[in-house]
């Protein structure tokens, strides 16, 4: 009868020591941080961009963000790409996607329809972002002048170093769509722009000025077929947008979280610098939504943007 009692007490003592001991633990952290943390760890952070670019060039670029997103905030991140700019719109508005690469317009955009989102960071060069006119050689064309009479492409609709600003700057010298041959053409990105203009459907086009030094210094403009004939003023554009959600789904410090992720990618460590390469920067810095003003004015005066 003694043994028996030894025997059935010593589980019973050692489940006492281990529930005291775990209770001890979970003392240290407050409740709401431990549901706070448990919650943005099971539900992954979706992030996208404007289709700008080459598909295949995105999903090597934001492929390589979420990977290090992921590594750095502690918790999922996926990229899911989207098929055109307003489905970018649509998707943040709805909540489907949380932290978005928009250009400048776009940006307004979405944050025009969710209260609270936030303009966290944008590259070094999209403080003083320009977009570059070019033209078939030849066209005959060599300045912003020579484009009345002739066929001309912008890039996306909505985009703002390939429509909106372009627009904008073209109107300062007096030049209306109406002076175009036709209507204006939309090629729907950057890269097309090019294509299209070196192959000579469009005697002109407009794009942003990063994705023209890259694909030269890649070697994919043909400088015999196709030339840059003016590079406009600058203006703010590209930047990371964070939806509101994110706060009560990963916590109120999150957007600092995710700015110092981007801000500390270090070029001086190869895969943090092939992040930067990709985009085409040196580093991040910290934006705000006020940078924007004079996109939302233009977007508001061309009708670009409707309240």
């Amino acid at each position: 009868m003694r043994s028996r009692l030894r025997i059935h007490s010593f589980p019973i003592l050692a489940l006492t020591a281990l529930s005291l001991l775990f209770s001890g633990c979970g003392s240290n952290q407050p409740p709401a941080q431990q549901t706070q943390i448990t919650t943005g760890s099971n539900e992954p952070l979706v992030i996208s961009a404007i289709p700008d670019q080459d598909p295949e060039q995105l999903q090597r670029l934001y492929g390589k963000v979420a990977s290090y997103l992921s590594e750095e905030l502690g918790i999922p991140v996926e990229y899911k790409p989207v098929t055109d700019y307003t489905a970018s719109v649509t998707a943040f508005k709805v909540g489907d996607l949380q932290l978005v690469w928009y250009g400048g317009l776009t940006g307004v955009q979405a944050r025009l329809q969710v209260p609270g989102a936030q303009a966290i960071v944008q590259r070094d060069i999209d403080e003083k972002f320009h977009s570059v006119f070019i033209a078939n050689t030849s066209s005959g064309i060599s300045s912003l002048a020579d484009l009345k009479g002739h066929t001309f492409t912008y890039g996306s609709e909505s985009s703002t170093s390939g429509r909106l600003m372009p627009q904008y700057f073209l109107s300062k010298e007096g030049i209306a769509a109406s002076d175009f041959k036709g209507e204006p053409g939309f090629s729907g990105s950057h890269d097309k722009t090019i294509n299209l203009v070196t192959a000579g459907t469009f005697d002109a086009g407009v794009l942003n000025e990063q994705v023209w030094k890259s694909r030269q210094a890649e070697g994919k403009v043909d400088t015999t077929k196709v030339k840059e004939i003016h590079v406009t003023e600058a203006f703010h554009d590209y930047h990371w947008v964070l939806h509101p959600d994110t706060v009560a789904r990963y916590g109120s410090d999150f957007a600092g979280k995710v700015q110092a992720a981007f801000t500390k990618l270090d070029p001086s460590v190869p895969e943090q610098k092939e992040i930067l390469d990709l985009f085409g920067a040196q580093k991040f810095i910290p934006t705000s939504n006020d940078n924007y003003a004079q996109i939302e004015a233009v977007g508001l005066e061309t009708g670009l943007i409707v309240k």
